[in-house]
């Protein structure tokens, strides 16, 4: 019987491949022994155990970006949480880490490369973060996500994907979503989201453009987040949620979508051929304009600066695209082609690999 020890966390971006993977260890490998190792602070808290894996917990051990009191003790934080590592490793008689970046990552690929443990890892961002990076110096098995990741030894995998998605088919849910929304079943759909807590920037502008979008005889399912304060317009074409536990129905409903490029949204919208126009959140490392260069080189995607999105752009832009069922249908027959469903089998397969 194999013990497996999953590493990652912080965000839905390291927590949704990690529990893709440790899902589908268990339809294969049913006596396996999956952990998780994580932070008591992460989303991986409350997800990790809802799934039904155990769940072992290290400081939460952010890299310093400037000097200050937290960088002159990270070296020995971070000791300390490899240390903790190591026993859970030892106590526990794991025979392969698989990380997954974020902050638990780091100190278990050290973990591991001190106490002689197999060691894959996968990276869901195009551009790796710093933990991956390191990881990488320890193993030849890791698996990304995008074909463009710069990772040295890194083979394609794609991203493991949820069930609900990876098995998702769009024709035959459509009947489903249409009731499951209050839809049309007669009129295309745009999808808008910027995930779970919303993009201020996309909604404002589509909030501002709606007249135009609604004239081209479209309908919206505008997901606005739950930090969202738009008010429902009340026309019977716009559907304005906060939240919606049902992505995968939201998917199968769409014809196009503007939607931030995440990692997993980006993976989801290729794998089931959802073309869209993907606005980069303009903050941070610039990982989201990396994630959506395989899909736009294929001619599956637009690629849209945040400060271009404007209602401007929409009566300019969109409104012609929408107009013409002919080119969306050729974007999305083009962006399946960089997409795959079987990410968490293939990334099974590699750690099978640095296990063996």
């Amino acid at each position: 019987m194999t013990t497996y020890l999953l590493a990652g966390g912080g965000t839905a971006g390291h927590v949704n491949p990690l529990l893709a993977v440790a899902d589908r260890i268990r339809d294969r490998e049913p006596d396996a022994t999956v952990l998780v190792l994580g932070t008591s602070e992460g989303l991986e808290a409350r997800l990790v155990p809802e799934r039904g894996y155990e769940l072992l917990t290290i400081e939460r051990l952010p890299f310093p970006r400037r000097l200050g009191r937290s960088a002159f003790s990270f070296p020995r934080r971070f000791r300390a949480a490899v240390a903790q590592t190591r026993r859970y490793i030892e106590e526990r008689k794991v025979d392969v880490v698989v990380g997954f970046g974020g902050y638990a990552s780091a100190p278990a690929y050290r973990a591991a490369h001190l106490s002689g443990t197999p060691l894959a890892l996968h990276e869901a961002n195009a551009k790796p973060g710093f933990a991956n990076r390191l990881g990488a110096r320890y193993t030849r098995f890791i698996g990304v996500a995008f074909r463009e990741t710069k990772l040295p030894r890194a083979t394609w995998v794609g991203m493991p994907l949820r069930r609900e998605i990876e098995q998702l088919d769009r024709h035959a849910a459509r009947t489903e979503a249409y009731s499951f929304f209050g839809l049309d079943a007669s009129k295309r759909v745009l999808l808008v989201t910027g995930g779970s807590t919303g993009a201020r920037s996309i909604n404002t502008a589509v909030y501002d453009g709606i007249a135009n979008i609604l004239g081209a005889g479209w309908q919206v399912l505008h997901i606005a987040g739950a930090a969202s304060t738009l008010a429902d317009l009340g026309q019977a074409d716009y559907h304005l949620l906060r939240y919606c536990d049902r992505m995968d129905l939201a998917i199968a409903v769409s014809d196009l979508a503007i939607a931030r490029s995440g990692s997993a949204t980006v993976s989801e919208f290729a794998a089931v051929g959802l073309p869209a126009v993907f606005v980069p959140y303009p903050v941070g490392n610039g990982e989201q304009r990396f994630n959506a260069k395989d899909a736009v080189n294929a001619g599956g995607a637009i690629l849209l600066a945040d400060a271009d999105l404007t209602p401007a752009w929409i009566a300019s832009d969109l409104v012609p695209l929408l107009r013409n069922p002919a080119a969306i249908s050729r974007l999305a027959a083009r962006i399946v082609t960089v997409g795959t469903r079987d990410g968490a089998d293939r990334m099974v397969d590699l750690l099978k690999r640095a296990l063996a």
